[in-house]
């Protein structure tokens, strides 16, 4: 048994240099594929062209571990340990990032240990999907914000109901003795029909005297770290 497990840890085999290049190669030509993807998904301040760059360097790195573990059990559990300590802490700004990392990782494996079809297939498929779909974003959400006056509190809830036509959900109510903070949530859809009348939200809010301040803050769908 112990023969037998020694043999299994031991075994290995040296990849020809023109395997390994291929490897390599296949992987650099279809992190292109992701790199695309990447350009086109994203826009205005989601889109880093750093971590671009860093998605085929990713894919790259993944497929050269793969090709030197190769089928050595004992290399790639010597491996798997020197990766556990690495902790990563760069802030995930889309969530759609997570997807584009762990696609250049599985690209890095499958050309890591051959499989060019796999690898092909499977980022043609997520490339048409992403092409599709990668560009659908949530509606922004948009959040009014009124501190004023306690007295006000009645006339600032009717005046912003009778605006919007009743469509902003309140969902923070702050109070003290003397004043009251009020915080609405609507999409922008509803937000924009204000533009089409004669007045502003805080123009008329203003009006009633006693408002200390109207503040109007669009809620995205991107992670902050």
């Amino acid at each position: 048994m112990k023969e037998y497990l020694r043999t299994i840890l031991e075994e290995g085999g040296t990849l020809a240099t023109e395997d390994i290049v291929l490897h390599i190669l296949a992987a650099a030509v279809l992190s292109l594929a992701v790199y695309i993807s990447y350009w086109y998904t994203h826009s205005g301040t989601t889109y880093s062209k750093k971590f671009n760059v860093s998605l085929i360097t990713l894919t790259v790195l993944t497929s050269t571990v793969m090709t030197v573990i190769g089928n050595n059990v004992a290399l790639s559990l010597g491996m798997v340990g020197a990766l556990s300590i690495v902790r990563f802490r760069t802030a995930i700004k889309d969530s759609r990032d997570t997807t584009y990392i762990f696609w250049t990782i599985i690209i890095g494996i499958c050309c890591g240990v051959g499989d060019y079809i796999v690898a092909a297939v499977g980022s043609a498929v997520v490339f048409v999907v992403l092409l599709i779909f990668g560009r659908v974003r949530n509606e922004n959400r948009m959040l009014l914000i009124v501190r004023g006056a306690s007295s006000n509190q009645i006339d600032i809830e009717g005046e912003i109901s009778r605006y919007f036509n009743n469509k902003p959900v309140l969902k923070v109510k702050n109070t003290t003795p003397e004043t009251i903070e009020l915080i609405y949530e609507m999409t922008r859809s509803v937000y924009m029909e204000g533009y089409k009348k004669e007045k502003s939200i805080t123009d008329i809010l203003y009006q009633l005297g006693g408002v200390e301040y109207v503040n109007i803050v669009v809620q995205s769908d991107e992670i902050s770290g």
